[in-house]
């Protein structure tokens, strides 16, 4: 059955494609081939407002425009992906995480704001471009356009001309779309007072192209060049605006401009009955939530950045993570434990893509995998290290060229290229990122160089020590055997085997539990943990 028209956008949109598609498709795939049969060179739009710290919620607008521009291009189309800063915003008010002198700045455009580290060239460039930098290992293939710049090369222009030539027809479509009271002194466009460095309100019937004159609150009065960077356009007119400027054929949004009433409802009459073009294909998405946390809001602080998601997830785990599924459902984020869930679920995804075997209930997130990629699949299975264990084998060693050797003496490492050893090695980093700062302490450990510390050991506790010596000096060094011999020594011996468990545990990390134990002495080299058992079994004499 079709859902009411009077549906929210965002699940009228992703339920017919659903219901329409003769087969069941990826959502990137349906988007794709609307843009691709409805437009001769698609462009893919898609933006940030850097006002302040950049959440890992707006990692999902970056990501989905991308996973449509990789898809319609392998349809064959040469396509588009700009990826919009909008830099001309004001700075709404002073964050917490400002110092107090940026009180001062309050209502300027962040693009004239100095840098809070005095390394970039202003505000909104502090805080986009690190996470610009982090985003391009994503293999995002964007281009960056600044805001700021558009309006001082005149791009902005024609819309701004046509916002006050036809303001009353404006004021009339905003009031219709959102229910809103007419504003009879609505103004499209704010001037950016020379005295104070704000925006202000013009005075309407200055207007002669190009220029409006302003009598700013500060007691300012100028003229504003509209072909120039002298002020800008309401939201509501400069998103439908920048859809002119560019024949935007698609663009991914959060879902409070998909609301009823919202800014894209305003902005298709207004691109349409004022500017004269066609509205792009709506891509409207949920927001991201940290588990446990709630719902983020931009220009907040919050205690997950999309700075830190790219750090601590391997780039493709994090591209699947946004893709497996529909735009339309909240993503709960968690960066504890379920980091590693993540990496797993992908794994088991990447086995079964190039086994070609799955269930029909795993067929979407098989696809997630595949256009996770970007349209570089690699040629073959690549290397996979199961992620828990390579948390395990990371906190081992300080360095990649340690995380090589331990890998290697469980498995075999020959047939690994190139890129096998890359991803692994911006996988171990990651790991290392997440171990610093979001690791929940359950998995954390280190392994000591002697005996730690505060270790008591009973007689029992050494004779069972002295019986795995025994046993261990002539077996096979692998996870199965190892395994064997301690299920074997521990339950004959009068501790038993959790106990057995638990003091090996303190002899090599000073902690009652850790990794299974199996592979991790086989990660181990052989003669260091023997010698560790012989110290345990004299501990204390």
């Amino acid at each position: 059955m079709w859902r009411s028209a009077e549906a929210p956008l965002t699940e009228n949109l992703f339920y017919r494609w659903y219901v329409t598609s003769a087969v069941i498709m990826h959502w990137a795939d349906v988007v794709a081939k609307d843009v691709a049969d409805t437009c001769e060179k698609p462009l893919i739009a898609t933006g940030i407002s850097p006002t302040g710290i950049i959440h890992v919620g707006s990692l999902r607008e970056a990501i989905t425009g991308e996973s449509v521009r990789s898809a319609v291009e392998g349809r064959g189309k040469e396509v588009r992906l700009i990826y919009l800063i909008d830099s001309f915003d004001p700075l709404r008010k002073r964050y917490d995480f400002l110092p107090k002198e940026y009180e001062n700045y309050s209502g300027m455009p962040i693009s004239k704001i100095p840098c809070p580290c005095g390394k970039h060239d202003n505000y909104a460039h502090h805080f986009v471009q690190p996470f610009l930098d982090a985003v391009m290992s994503l293999d995002v293939k964007c281009e960056i356009i600044w805001t700021h710049e558009l309006y001082e090369k005149g791009e902005f222009a024609k819309a701004i001309d046509t916002c006050f030539k036809k303001r009353k027809e404006i004021i009339k479509i905003l009031h219709e779309v959102s229910g809103k009271e007419e504003k009879e002194g609505y103004a499209p466009y704010n001037p950016l007072c020379a005295g104070c460095g704000r925006f202000t309100n013009p005075i309407f019937e200055t207007y002669s192209y190009p220029t409006v004159e302003y009598k700013c609150t500060c007691g300012h009065h100028g003229t504003a060049d509209i072909t120039k960077g002298d002020g800008k356009l309401t939201w509501r007119l400069e998103w439908p605006a920048k859809w002119m400027i560019f024949g935007t054929s698609a663009e991914p949004f959060g879902k409070d401009h998909a609301a009823a009433g919202g800014s894209y409802d305003t902005g298709k009459r207004i691109v349409e009955e004022i500017y004269g073009c066609k509205a792009p294909h709506p891509i409207p998405y949920e927001f991201v939530q940290l588990k446990g946390v709630g719902q983020m809001h931009k220009s907040l602080g919050c205690s997950v950045t999309g700075l830190d998601a790219i750090n601590m997830t391997p780039p493709e785990v994090l591209n699947y993570l946004f893709l497996r599924v529909n735009p339309s459902k909240v993503i709960d984020y968690d960066s504890g434990l379920g980091v590693l869930d993540m990496a797993d679920e992908y794994d088991r995804m990447e086995r079964q893509f190039f086994a070609g075997e799955h269930t029909e209930a795993e067929e979407n997130s098989v696809r997630a995998y595949e256009i996770a990629q970007h349209n570089r699949i690699p040629k073959k299975l690549p290397l996979q290290v199961p992620y828990r264990h390579l948390v395990n084998v990371v906190q081992m060693t300080d360095t990649f060229e340690g995380v090589l050797e331990i890998l290697g003496r469980t498995a075999d490492l020959s047939e690994a290229d190139d890129e096998d050893i890359g991803r692994l090695k911006r996988r171990s980093e990651c790991v290392r990122y997440w171990l610093n700062g979001f690791a929940p302490d359950q998995v954390k450990f280190s392994v000591y160089p002697t005996i730690p510390p505060g270790i008591e050991l009973t007689m029992n506790d050494k004779a069972f020590f002295q019986e795995l010596v025994k046993r261990m000096n002539d077996a096979n060094w692998d996870a199965e055997t190892i395994s064997q011999i301690i299920s074997d020594a521990g339950k004959e011996s009068p501790i038993g085997l959790k106990t057995g468990f638990k003091v090996i545990y303190q002899a090599l990390i000073g902690k009652t539990a850790g990794p299974r134990l199996g592979p991790f002495l086989a990660s181990m080299d052989k003669q260091f943990v023997i010698n560790r058992f012989v110290q345990a079994s004299r501990h204390g004499s």
